[in-house]
């Protein structure tokens, strides 16, 4: 008998608009996620009924939107000219259905696809529009995309706008938190880059004089700058640069049409580009391009028609026309940049003179490391060949390494016990795993060279690849995977000093993680249950009753692979490392790495005292 799978008209199917989101939602809203990551989907539905509301601003209508994120609901009302009212239904539940079809009515918008209310609608267990406007009202309700309510048209004295709220399917999100920071960053970007528009979130007001210059104000402490922000302003261009005194990379943040393009694009290429060509025409000498980005911190904002993004997220352009009678993209910002930046330092000699002291100084440095990079590269060739301290995945060999995957994951960890454990459970298509040796050296105010001389900083720069750029990241996330004791917590404490110290914006840019592992099992015949906390290994030995086995897990190498599967599968838990906007990056190393002072001692005794009089409240 043929084990041939039959193949008939039975097996062809068409799908509705929103089995076809819900079937496939990373292909509208790119990964799921728990909201560990700023680019986990739950945020990406936030943005998407967000850009509706931008987009109205834009046009002119409605200077403030209210934000309201209570547990799992999110709310989010505008004041701008409100949805047809007889097109409330259709323009959140008909595919290809909107106003941005209509250049009349819309203009170098966020969203053009007509997707995006959509497949907020499609993957919420709960979606309510409501659109007022004219002194009338209609609203709709949804569940999972159905319809479930829909209202006639009521009288009203309420504001013109429009108000929606949704619930995340738990079923699709699973074990889901929205965590305010990212919301806070995205609602920053928001009105960065719409001065005049005003944010409430939670009763917090969000605003915006200056545009990218407030950004790279809130991105970069006013000590670490090496000379005053750069501000220049044309028609649907906007660019803010200054440099850092401590930091050796390069730090970029793009937007189109309103949108954070996180990967950045053609515009970001360009941009990098025209700064390179410009200052080297200005000072009459042919700087290496590396001398020359070296440090820089930097915004971009463009205004493109129909802009062409390489995936629904709009996380990458790809765009390289501006649209209507413009040039290219690149011609654009090149001519902008030549001209404004060239005059901006003919005037301002100051800060020409310090960019140019700069240059130098990266200069010296890249040819006092030359020797050093040519046999710390050659040595993290030979290791990733012979030692295998790193296990690549998959996606690498599909994928160019300026379009890295979402998913893609490097997990950092300690010892071959615990390294096997990750590597033998992992998902080898996402999932890569580098493996240290022994604790990394403390590199507090020690110079880039340390990063090349040590061989494991050398390696574990090369398997990140980011020794230029942050671009160049080979892995979207970054997880720090050690054993949940004192040694373990050192690790961690020194792995985040080596980013703070040299790649700080791996960690501004939200790919840094903490893995949480579980402490506890706790099991019986019928049932198990992981736990993350002595509170956690109370609950369950309620639950499960009788006299559970309790097995305490003291490192990684002790959970069997079989178990591991979950803990870095579905249900991960990830602790972003996030940097506290009201100290520095030197105050934050100096106070935790630094010499041993009697404030850091008095902070610790006093947390000390925190702890234990919390133990002995929970005993």
């Amino acid at each position: 008998m043929s084990n041939e799978t039959k193949y008939t008209e039975d097996n062809i199917r068409s799908l509705d608009w929103k089995e076809h989101i819900r079937m496939r939602p990373g292909m509208y809203i790119g990964k799921l996620g728990d909201g560990s990551s700023a680019d986990d989907g739950i945020y990406i539905l936030v943005k998407e009924v967000l850009d509706n509301s931008i987009d109205e601003y834009v046009m002119g209508a409605g200077k403030t939107i209210e934000i309201s994120i209570q547990g799992d609901k999110v709310i989010v009302r505008d004041y701008g000219r409100g949805i047809p009212l007889g097109k409330v239904v259709d323009v959140v539940s008909k595919m290809n259905t909107g106003g941005k079809y209509d250049s009349r009515a819309f203009k170098k918008s966020v969203g053009l696809n007509g997707v995006g209310t959509k497949a907020v609608n499609a993957l919420s267990a709960y979606f309510r529009v409501e659109s007022t406007r004219d002194g009338k009202s209609a609203s709709a309700e949804f569940e999972k995309g159905n319809l479930t309510n829909q209202d006639k048209l009521d009288e009203t004295s309420r504001r013109r706008g429009t108000k929606v709220s949704f619930v995340p399917d738990a079923t699709i999100f699973k074990n889901y938190k929205y965590r305010s920071e990212y919301v806070a960053k995205m609602l920053k970007n928001y009105v960065y880059l719409n001065p005049g528009l005003t944010i409430i979130f939670n009763g917090e007001k969000y605003f915006s004089e200056n545009g990218l210059k407030d950004l790279l104000s809130d991105t970069i402490n006013q000590d670490d700058r090496l000379y005053d922000i750069i501000h220049l302003l044309g028609d649907d261009i906007e660019i803010a640069i200054t440099h850092s005194k401590t930091q050796y990379s390069e730090e970029y943040h793009s937007f189109v049409n309103g949108q954070h393009t996180t990967q950045g694009g053609t515009h970001q290429a360009a941009f990098r580009e025209a700064v390179v060509k410009t200052i080297r025409e200005f000072y009459g000498k042919n700087y290496e391009a590396s001398d020359i980005r070296k440090s820089i911190v930097s915004a971009i904002s463009i205004k493109v028609m129909e802009p062409v993004f390489e995936s629904q997220t709009k996380t990458k352009l790809g765009s390289t026309d501006m649209g209507g009678d413009l040039p290219t993209v690149r011609t654009y910002i090149n001519d902008f940049v030549k001209t404004k930046l060239d005059n901006f330092l003919h005037k301002n000699t100051d800060i020409a003179e310090s960019l140019q002291r700069k240059i130098l100084q990266a200069e010296r440095e890249r040819k006092d490391l030359s020797g050093i990079r040519k046999l710390a590269r050659e040595r993290a060739k030979k290791a990733s060949l012979h030692n295998k301290k790193l296990r690549d995945c998959r996606v690498h060999l599909t994928d160019s390494k300026k379009d890295r995957n979402l998913e893609s994951t490097l997990f950092i960890t300690e010892g071959d016990s615990a390294s096997g454990s990750i590597t033998k459970s992992r998902d080898v298509n996402t999932q890569a795993v580098f493996s240290l040796r022994g604790k990394p050296l403390n590199c507090y105010n020690m110079s880039k060279k340390i990063v090349y001389e040590n061989e494991e900083f050398n390696l574990l720069q090369a398997a990140l690849n980011i020794e230029e750029s942050l671009e160049d990241l080979r892995y979207n996330n970054i997880v720090i995977a050690t054993d949940a004791d004192v040694d373990g917590m050192h690790i961690r404490l020194l792995l985040i000093t080596f980013f703070l110290q040299f790649f700080p914006e791996l960690i501004k840019e939200g790919h840094l993680y903490i893995l949480q592992t579980p402490l506890f099992r706790v099991r019986n015949k019928k049932e198990t249950i992981y736990c993350y906390s002595e509170q956690e290994r109370r609950a369950a030995i309620m639950k499960l009753s009788g006299k559970p086995e309790i097995t305490r897990f003291k490192g990684l190498g002790e959970i069997s692979p079989d178990e591991f599967v979950h803990f870095i599968g579905d249900d991960i838990r990830l602790d972003p490392v996030m940097l506290d906007k009201e100290k520095s990056i030197e105050e934050l190393l100096s106070f935790y790495m630094g010499k041993n002072t009697p404030s850091r001692q008095e902070f610790i005794i006093e947390n000390l005292k925190v702890e234990l009089d919390t133990i002995e409240e929970e005993l």
